[in-house]
């Protein structure tokens, strides 16, 4: 009874949580504000929100390569276009059950290329390694390009002491985490353990990419999906004028915040809007054109999911039936 319990509310809360989420910022709008706001979606460029669109097709299509370079080592190599089925039906199935996207990836690749469910969600596993890897890095560039701005809180002046806001930021921090980290490896706190475990399978993670055959091809394509999905939030800031001259800071912080909403809802459901909104208003973006923003973002990668995540469930064993 309990562990149903536990299933239903791994499914329902995240999903109640992005539907509250978006009926509290709607209550929160004037009407002059929901029609600015409908006025922004009227007079986007919608030319710069399929650009997004493209790189983020090309995102989708650079990661079911990649995956061919852990699949290889283990002696299988799956037809192309099964492994971007796979991959589309996974972030499809991943807006309505949390990471339940991964286990239908495996599933799929099992079905209609033979390879064993266990070592496909192994090189699942071993991706989503390298991608935390690359979403931490992102983070890092974002803290350093907002050094003056961590200085004004610490310091309390943004000028002269910036140089030791990064001092202390990218020398002392990282130190302080690495010596915290040596003395938690000796506790035996159960979370601890998890947690220290969970750097562990990182560390593991990344000497194993370095063992790779292809290591260099596998990288590539890593730091070549991220820059996709940078330039897919990028690409969009030039729909709206308000949006349109943001600097190169405001378009990392706002992508890492829209990125680790994500994580909160399926699909960023209610989150991702507000959360991005909130990043841009901090770089004197007016409200309602940053919330037209997070909107306008969000909803076009959910619909870009939906509608290739649901073609590629239909197709794919078309595709197949006619391959054998």
């Amino acid at each position: 009874m309990i562990k149903k319990l536990k299933k239903i509310s791994f499914i329902t809360l995240p999903i109640a949580l992005g539907v509250f989420l978006i009926w509290y910022s709607l209550s929160k709008l004037t009407n002059n504000d929901i029609q600015s706001i409908e006025a922004s979606f009227r007079t986007a460029n919608y030319w710069w929100v399929a650009l997004s669109l493209f790189f983020g097709a090309l995102s989708h299509l650079s990661r079911a390569y990649r995956w061919q370079f852990l699949l290889e080592p283990l002696g299988y190599k799956p037809r192309l276009a099964n492994s971007i089925m796979a991959v589309l039906i996974a972030y499809l199935l991943n807006l309505v059950i949390p990471r339940s996207g991964e286990i239908a990836r495996a599933a799929s690749i099992n079905k209609y290329e033979n390879i064993p469910f266990k070592k496909a969600f192994g090189t699942i596993v071993a991706e989503r390694v390298a991608d935390v890897i690359m979403l931490l890095s992102i983070i890092g560039v974002a803290f350093f390009l907002q050094t003056k701005l961590i200085s004004s809180y610490i310091f309390k002046d943004e000028g002269e002491s910036s140089i030791y806001s990064k001092i202390l930021i990218f020398g002392v921090f990282p130190l302080i985490i690495f010596l915290i980290y040596r003395f938690l490896k000796k506790s035996k706190n159960l979370i601890i353990v998890k947690i220290v475990a969970f750097i562990n399978d990182l560390l593991d993670g990344v000497k194993s990419i370095f063992k790779m055959k292809k290591k260099w091809e596998f990288i590539f394509h890593t730091i070549f999906i991220w820059i996709m999905y940078v330039l897919m939030f990028y690409a969009v800031t030039f729909a709206l004028p308000e949006t349109t001259n943001l600097p190169f800071a405001a378009i990392i912080v706002g992508f890492v915040v829209g990125g680790l909403s994500m994580a909160l809802t399926n699909g960023g459901l209610g989150t991702y809007p507000v959360f991005v909104a909130s990043a841009l208003i901090l770089y004197n973006v007016d409200d309602n054109p940053a919330r037209a923003f997070g909107w306008i973002m969000w909803t076009a990668q959910t619909i870009m999911v939906i509608v290739f995540g649901g073609l590629s469930f239909l197709l794919l064993p078309i595709y197949n039936k006619y391959q054998k």
